[in-house]
């Protein structure tokens, strides 16, 4: 059990046992079909009060960054230092794991040539021989009047296809406001925009910047934008996994 905000040390077996009885197959489905999948109750209440609480201490994370200073919107957020919490470390490569089935399988309707090893470790070895060795994980916090612009996170030539977002706070509870949104622009189209309903402990997986789009001739590149809409009130906390290092 976690209280008052204390991280845990060691790693947990049950957050790999959650991620892995999830319906894949599903899960996939969505992201090919919608663009994201949504994955309820990723974590309890205390997991979600313990990281959002994390978020006031200095130790443990390499930098923080204003959004307002970049005209990346208002918020706050900052990256964890290696090595990573437990619970953040635990999530990052259960996660991997599924999620690079999914990534190889988009590389080649895509044309690309990546592949991407089931060991997230491997992938990260592939990051760091690149340079890429900063750590990516991140805790974002919002306050009333703040969002988050549409964007990416590209941080380097190696990009894993997909991230995940899961949301610390109880919506109606703890704010009003801060939905996440995702915005696709298909060839050709007009963008859609979409929100994803996300109740504390949620995440939803998406596309990093684009998936694979069946067209008349095969498959075409759907680009994608995520951000967050303004808050209205209290406070928004949410976690971040990025697969990827950066720079």
């Amino acid at each position: 059990m976690l209280f008052e905000g204390a991280l845990p040390t060691a790693a947990d077996p049950r957050i790999a046992e959650r991620i892995a009885s999830r319906d894949w197959r599903r899960i996939a489905r969505s992201l090919d079909e919608e663009g994201s999948a949504l994955l309820k109750t990723l974590l309890t209440p205390e997991e979600c009060r313990a990281l959002a609480l994390s978020y006031s201490r200095d130790e443990g994370f390499r930098s923080r960054i204003v959004m307002e200073r970049h005209g990346f919107g208002q918020g706050e957020y900052k990256y964890w230092a290696y090595p990573l919490p437990a619970i953040v470390a635990d999530l990052r490569e259960a996660l991997y794991r599924p999620l690079s089935e999914i990534a190889n399988r988009w590389s080649a309707m895509l044309g690309e040539g990546t592949r991407y090893p089931n060991r997230l470790a491997a992938y990260l070895e592939r990051c760091h021989e690149a340079g890429q060795e900063k750590p990516t994980p991140l805790l974002l916090k919002y306050g009333a009047g703040d969002y988050n612009c549409l964007h990416r996170d590209l941080y380097g030539e190696h990009v894993f296809p997909l991230q995940v977002t899961i949301l610390l706070s109880a919506p109606g509870k703890d704010f009003a406001g801060g939905e996440f949104i995702l915005v696709e622009g298909r060839p050709r189209r007009q963008s859609r925009a979409e929100i994803v309903p996300l109740e504390q402990g949620d995440g939803v997986i998406f596309p990093v910047r684009h998936r694979p789009l069946r067209g008349l001739r095969g498959f075409c590149r759907a680009e994608l934008r995520h951000g967050v809409s303004r808050l209205r009130r209290g406070e928004r906390y949410t976690l971040g996994i990025i697969f990827h290092d950066a720079k």
